[in-house]
């Protein structure tokens, strides 16, 4: 065990420790805060030295929280959450602060930037960010603060709210669609290697064993765009191809579609009462339900 020093943790120090468990890489928590390798190293030895446990542990496949380090980081979400929630008052009670969202890159790209970049100008004080990931990104570690996903959550101490069913066809140009209607075998346009586990690439997979993938990307926003060549269908979800501009659906008949898939919208519990936040999910609530008719079937 480190030797425990007699000296109060230094906030810097706590902002460190948070990066690095939150992304599990020097790297990538430097990128986060801007910051070095050396200086991350220096104070991760630093508040391991004031609380005198250690926090992490260096494995091939990354920075590994230790027993003491998940205690900690719990509590070092706490306090940040606290601090957040103190530099947004304000005497006239008006919305202040940083909200982060989190969403898949097609979710996130084909609906939610045009929505959300207008929350700024509703309310000035506002500031969002919004990031993108393929895998659920950890709201215990306070990696965001609202994640939309694809699928019931299984997460602690969250809340969750449904935002509605997204449905999927497929989409072509007017050209490719004809070709299919008059006989021809399609061709499509789907997911890469790297995420051929996501259920529509599953789907695909076996309800067309023999058939030409022609072009891959990791997201559907840019498998509709390349469905904008002409080179082939896409499979997509509705509130994509409904709003690309030359795309139609395309009748695979007899094939069925993928089974539509649940929005949830997930916050933690302790945030219930943070008004930035909640402000966020209200709006995002409303905007999902007037715009129902987009994603299901």
């Amino acid at each position: 065990m480190t030797e425990k020093k007699r000296t109060e943790p230094d906030w810097q120090d706590i902002r460190i420790f948070l990066a690095l468990g939150r992304y599990g890489s020097l790297s990538a928590a430097a990128r986060a805060l801007s910051a070095t390798h050396s200086t991350i190293s220096r104070r991760l030895r630093s508040l391991e030295a004031t609380l005198g446990e250690k926090l992490v542990e260096r494995r091939p496949e990354g920075y590994v929280l230790t027993e003491a380090g998940t205690r900690a980081l719990a509590a070092a979400g706490d306090m940040e959450a606290a601090v957040q929630t103190l530099g947004r008052g304000s005497e006239d009670g008006s919305v202040r602060g940083l909200v982060r969202v989190n969403a898949s890159p097609a979710i996130s790209q084909g609906f939610l930037v045009a929505k959300l970049a207008r929350l700024p100008l509703l309310y000035p004080g506002l500031d969002i960010d919004l990031a993108s990931d393929l895998r659920a990104v950890s709201l215990e570690r306070h990696v965001t603060d609202i994640a939309v996903r694809l699928g019931r959550p299984k997460d602690g101490d969250v809340i969750a709210k449904p935002l509605g069913k997204m449905g999927f066809g497929f989409y072509g140009t007017k050209a490719v669609c004809k070709r299919i209607a008059d006989g021809a075998e399609p061709v499509f346009i789907g997911f890469d290697e790297a995420n051929a586990y996501i259920p529509e690439a599953e789907w695909l997979a076996r309800h067309f064993p023999q058939a030409r993938v022609v072009f891959r990307a990791n997201n559907q926003v840019a498998q509709a765009t390349a469905a904008l060549t002409g080179v082939g269908v896409a499979l997509l979800p509705h509130y994509i191809g409904r709003s690309t501009p030359k795309l139609l659906p395309c009748d695979l008949a007899p094939a069925p579609s993928p089974p539509p898939r649940e929005i949830w919208l997930i916050t933690r519990g302790q945030d219930r009462k943070d008004l930035p936040i909640r402000t966020v999910v209200d709006y995002l609530l409303e905007t999902f339900a007037s715009e129902r008719a987009l994603f299901e079937e």
